[in-house]
């Protein structure tokens, strides 16, 4: 028996929510993590319309402070950027991280807060998807090292471009992907190193993981079980839309089980490796499963609950009932942490991101650290 990697959410977001915009603290937040025995530090993204610190120029500066931590995005939206200018940039920031990035991406949840903020940009929305895909299309080549890249598709087209300097990781930083739902699903089994949702029970975890196992083992054609699936957005590119939208009916429903995909996904993340869920078949591309979760520590209940809905509504000006019906959140006392959080790795997951829905991150790293994140546990199958 092992633990799986445990991450710290940095909480940009929350500290332009409670006034405080001195990006010099959040660093200080991931040295402590570091300290404490975290083994990553994530930082989100929304550059218009959820206000907070940059994440990769935040990353840059714990970068510099830090020795050991995994550096992530959780998430970023690539389809906002230029692919040369981001590659240059993840580029950048994994060689000062000595090679300790991992890029996470998402294409941004359906919701008019997301519009806005393309519309903002000047970059088509209903676009964002096929955008993405070719971002990540390009900034691989880019990392690849085989001299000057010409590329022309859909979205971007240039010719004879160098990328210097490449990344400290050969063929650059793994690439997470967010999402759930058919088309996310296979999305992630294409093209994923690694897979960042946020499903809202471990039950549905091991569905989905089951089927993005399958999808890439089949070489990304997909399988029949992705047609029976609904979705979910992820971490801090999921603008959440409002409870009483199509879309919100849609994602909850897509907690319910269907008997052979769960079987299937059950069976298939049992199997996974510990890192990260080697897909059966000759060849196959190693992708890791990690989870998005959000906790708030507390051994009175229902004061743990009371603490969560304050932070999630304040957060996501959304019910707490409507947010974690999609979304993996826990309220109540460690050692339930724990079971709640083993039953996740039980389905597969061999990353967590935590992000603490508190007012005081210092005191809630010290309690997870203390009293939760040696007693998570990953079991090695034969």
């Amino acid at each position: 028996m092992t633990r799986p990697q445990v991450g710290y959410l940095l909480p940009t977001r929350d500290w332009v929510v409670l006034g405080d915009r001195e990006p010099s603290a959040l660093v200080e937040q991931a040295r402590l993590a570091e300290e404490l025995g975290f083994d990553s530090v994530w930082a989100g993204d929304s550059p218009v319309t959820r206000h907070r610190a940059d994440p990769l120029m935040l990353l840059s500066a714990v970068a510099a402070m830090t020795e050991r931590v995994t550096l992530g995005t959780a998430v970023l939206l690539p389809a906002l950027r230029h692919p040369i200018l981001l590659a240059h940039q993840l580029a950048t920031l994994d060689r000062i991280a000595d090679g300790r990035l991992i890029a996470g991406m998402g294409a941004g949840f359906p919701h008019p807060n997301t519009e806005a903020q393309f519309d903002a940009l000047g970059i088509a929305f209903k676009r964002r998807v096929s955008r993405t895909e070719e971002s990540i299309d390009v900034m691989r080549r880019l990392w690849a090292g085989g001299g000057a890249v010409s590329y022309q598709g859909a979205h971007f087209d240039f010719q004879d471009v160098v990328l210097e300097p490449k990344p400290a990781q050969v063929g650059g930083p793994p690439i997470w992907l967010a999402g759930s739902g058919a088309s996310g699903l296979r999305r992630v089994g294409r093209l994923a190193d690694g897979w960042l949702p946020y499903p809202p029970t471990s039950e549905t975890y091991a569905h989905e993981w089951g089927v993005v196992q399958e999808v890439a083992r089949l070489g990304g054609r997909g399988s029949g079980e992705v047609a029976h699936l609904g979705g979910h957005g992820v971490g801090e590119a999921a603008h959440l839309p409002g409870p009483a939208s199509g879309e919100a009916a849609r994602l909850r429903g897509s907690a319910r089980m269907h008997g052979d995909a769960a079987t299937l996904g059950a069976r298939v993340a049992g199997d996974a490796s510990l890192l990260g869920g080697s897909v059966p078949g000759e060849g196959a591309r190693v992708i890791t499963p990690a989870l998005y979760a959000t906790v708030c520590l507390d051994d009175d209940p229902e004061r743990a609950r009371g603490r969560l809905r304050t932070s999630i509504e304040r957060y996501y000006n959304a019910p707490l009932e409507f947010i974690e019906s999609i979304q993996a959140t826990f309220a109540g006392s460690a050692a339930d942490a724990v079971d709640w959080l083993n039953a996740y790795t039980s389905a597969g997951v061999r990353h967590v991101v935590i992000r603490f829905a508190v007012d005081d991150h210092r005191a809630a790293l010290e309690e997870f650290a203390g009293r939760v994140l040696q007693r998570l546990r990953v079991e090695i199958r034969p």
